[in-house]
């Protein structure tokens, strides 16, 4: 078979047997295509003379450049009385000797060009957290650090009346356990379990059996022995905070939610929100109703997030309320779990003030007591958050615990310890603090009676003021109307006037926005850390912020 070659014009012919050596073919093959450029008469000529004479115009300079550089430098390894250079030698190193004699800043600019790439980012998260630090959750918090007050030594600093804390007992374990003082202030002390050799090794994150025991021990005595408490169902935390973000990874993925009945604490949208990416559907409760839980309501949330495609993993309880201070009841618990039960999702009982009902005949009820009685409901469901740094006034000691019918989230939970442990100093220390029996007995008691003496003082001086409180059963707190105070009935009236109790009361309270309550004016006073002394300076802080409202 013959091959037809196609015809070809001249100057096409021409064109291809330009430039004989290979570097030139090379050169033309770059430069060919450049003959476009220029249009009209002459184009393949200026198309293709133009870029040469560049080129070499180019090389040229190069190469002069480059005989102009001292070729005698020899490296300090090299011989001196050699002629041959040394083969190792790069090129470039007369330039590196130059640079280095150059100021640190002078060489990495040289080295460098790119000065600046811009503002430096954090993630999105990290935002978050940062602008969740503006809130005057924080803001009180942060100016109780800069000026505390204290009886003696800072008469005018800011009382703290925000944080969740119970100050006045700590000293009632060390008094009832003298042998265990190892030095004249009875504040530093170390128990019997604290040698080296017992907190110098890794123990489980999740705590230790014997701790485990003690606390259900105690849990069972803050419930007044209402439900015996499996240690073998809890995993211990550093903190409620903790368990509330385990808890919050294990039941749901990021995009889903809870519903929280509001006021809620302050704390869920930190404890929450901040990492495992879990939204909080509030449910608003109202003054007209007590602020108690509304089922409707909640049905009515549930749906609304189903509408716009939210998946509802759960709901958040507290019992008793923070920060109302009401006590849940066996049918509230019951109508929960049932509502739990048909929309098949988890219930939450955060129970951390369990063993700090200090209403004369007011009953907690745990929701492991309904578990435990009724055989219809669904334990898997239900998961129990209890906190020992509340009531055992050890906030510092930061212990919690998880407590929960489904092995599945409890063998999670375990391995996220790793991120929260408990210290191994701190378990051996409340070991010792509350496997004794009479002790807890007569603490919890102790602890009962002092809240309910701050709570009526407190609640009676506000009453003279003019300022009513909602009837509180359990818990730090009194949730208290001020909205007669407010200059408008507004979210923003509601801040001018906790700017007023923060820096011309001095006294740092939470207002209701930060507990998501939709009733401007409503303000949380935790008294737990007031001593029966305190009440008087904090009615005649009031007394002043009153005044200055009114006139």
């Amino acid at each position: 078979m013959t091959r037809t070659e196609p015809n070809r014009s001249p100057k096409s012919d021409s064109e291809n047997s330009g430039g004989g050596g290979g570097g030139g073919t090379t050169a033309m093959r770059v430069i060919v295509p450049l003959q476009g450029v220029v249009q009209g008469r002459g184009g393949l000529f200026l198309g293709s003379v133009i870029p040469c004479a560049f080129f070499y115009f180019l090389q040229f300079y190069l190469k002069r450049n480059r005989k102009n550089e001292p070729d005698s430098e020899q490296s300090p390894d090299s011989d001196p009385n050699s002629g041959s250079p040394d083969p190792t030698r790069s090129q470039s190193v007369g330039n590196l000797k130059e640079l280095t004699s150059l100021p640190r800043s002078l060489s990495r600019i040289l080295l460098s060009p790119r000065l600046s790439g811009g503002a430096v980012s954090l993630s999105g998260r990290a935002g978050c957290v940062i602008k969740g630090g503006d809130s005057p959750y924080y803001a009180g918090q942060k100016r109780v650090e800069e000026d505390p007050y204290d009886e003696s030594g800072n008469p005018d600093g800011v009382i703290e009346l925000g944080s969740a804390q119970n100050f006045n007992l700590e000293d009632d374990w060390f008094s009832d356990n003298p042998r265990e003082v190892i030095s004249d202030n009875p504040r530093e002390v170390i128990s019997d379990g604290l040698c080296m050799s017992g907190i110098s090794s890794y123990e489980p994150s999740h705590g230790l059996i014997e701790l485990k025991t003690a606390v259900a021990g105690f849990m069972s005595e803050a419930t007044k022995n209402s439900v015996s408490f499996d240690p073998t169902q809890l995993v211990l935390t550093s903190g409620a905070a903790s368990a509330i973000e385990i808890l919050s990874f294990c039941l749901a993925d990021s995009g889903n939610a809870f519903l929280v009945p509001t006021p809620c604490s302050p704390g869920y949208d930190r404890d929450v929100k901040w990492r495992t990416g879990v939204d909080l559907i509030h449910v608003p409760c109202r003054s007209a109703d007590n602020f108690n839980i509304s089922m409707l309501v909640l049905d009515r949330a549930f749906h609304q997030a189903k509408k716009r495609g939210v998946r509802i993993r759960g709901i958040v309880i507290s019992n008793p309320w923070n920060p109302t201070g009401t006590l849940l009841t066996k049918e509230n618990l019951y109508a929960l779990l049932d509502f739990a039960r048909e929309r098949n999702i988890h219930v939450i009982s955060n129970e951390v003030f369990a063993g700090s009902v200090h209403e004369e005949g007011g009953e907690f009820v745990s929701m492991a007591e309904v578990v435990d009685t009724e055989e219809n409901v669904d334990r898997e469901r239900v998961h129990i958050i209890y906190d020992l740094s509340k009531d055992l006034s050890f906030t510092g000691l930061r212990t919690a615990a998880i407590y929960s019918f489904n092995e599945s989230v409890l063998s999670a939970s375990r391995k996220l310890t790793t991120l929260s442990p408990v210290s191994s100093p701190t378990q051996h220390l409340l070991i010792s603090a509350i496997s004794n029996p009479k002790f807890v007995q007569r603490f919890v008691k102790t602890n009962r009676e002092r809240l309910t003496r701050v709570y009526t003082e407190l609640v009676k001086g506000l009453k003279e003021l003019g300022i009513e409180c909602t009837r509180s059963s359990g818990g730090f707190f009194c949730w208290a109307d001020m909205r007669g105070l407010m200059s408008s009935y507004s979210e923003k009236g509601e801040i001018e006037l906790w700017n007023k109790l923060l820096n011309v009361g001095k006294i740092n309270v939470i207002p209701g926005s930060c507990c998501h309550c939709i009733e401007p004016g409503w303000f949380r006073v935790c008294f737990s850390n007031l001593s029966e002394r305190d009440v008087p300076v904090v009615m005649n802080r009031v007394r002043k912020v009153c005044e200055s409202c009114k006139s």
